[in-house]
């Protein structure tokens, strides 16, 4: 039986996803994010050093990471329906966007994740405008062209092909589900600018698979 070690509203949604998608039995144990600092319990240490979410346990195996993750379940339990053949153009986009979720595109978002709060937190009246000064300055310089440039990249890509490695749905769509969720939540990705974007997030959301996942993980709402 796998555990999946589970933090609301947090990148773990997409790994119960995954195991939904590949009908693999699994229990979850629940973790809540502080309610002051949204941070995860110091419980979830116990499970991982660095104390964050995700993590499985798979018998004597523990994984952290989404894209390990991901790729230790494609290795020991896809029949090759969630990952392209090897040495295809297809599975070297699978690849490409397994890592660029991650690597590229959540960086800029969590950026402005913080810059938006340094913005809006609380401080003494002589330093908050300068507070607020930074950061507006820091994002529109710096994060929201960033932010801007992936998407449009990101909808120029599924404007030539309906999922991200190619023609089919596969584990590469379940890793972009998390940075689109949170660029639609607080990054600008709206219908009118990137429909294609859109209609992906549409069609993800409207597999079984996912709302099965959805019971299991319990209220699912990105930080703003």
């Amino acid at each position: 039986m796998i555990t999946v070690h589970h933090l609301n509203n947090s990148r773990s949604q997409r790994v119960l996803w995954l195991l939904e998608e590949l009908g693999l039995a699994y229990q979850v144990v629940r973790y809540q994010r502080d309610a002051r600092t949204m941070l995860a319990p110091p419980e979830l240490k116990a499970v991982h050093p660095l104390g964050k979410s995700p993590v499985i346990v798979d018998g004597e195996c523990t994984v952290a990471e989404s894209g390990a993750i991901i790729e230790y379940l494609m290795d020991h339990y896809d029949d090759g329906a969630l990952r392209p053949p090897a040495r295809t153009p297809e599975k070297r986009r699978w690849t490409y966007f397994l890592h660029y979720a991650e690597g590229s595109m959540m960086p800029p978002l969590l950026m402005k994740l913080i810059f938006d709060r340094v913005e809006t937190a609380p401080a003494p009246f002589f330093v908050k405008p300068i507070a607020r000064g930074i950061a507006q300055k820091v994002k529109g310089n710096y994060i929201l062209p960033q932010i801007r440039q992936h998407l449009d990249f990101l909808e120029a890509e599924l404007g030539r092909h309906e999922w991200f490695a190619g023609a089919v749905f596969s584990a590469a769509d379940i890793q972009m589900s998390f940075p689109l969720e949170a660029a639609a939540a607080r990054g600008g990705l709206d219908a009118a600018t990137y429909p294609q974007l859109t209609a992906f997030l549409a069609r993800i959301h409207g597999r079984p698979a996912y709302q099965r996942a959805l019971e299991q993980g319990g209220p699912y709402e990105l930080l703003r």
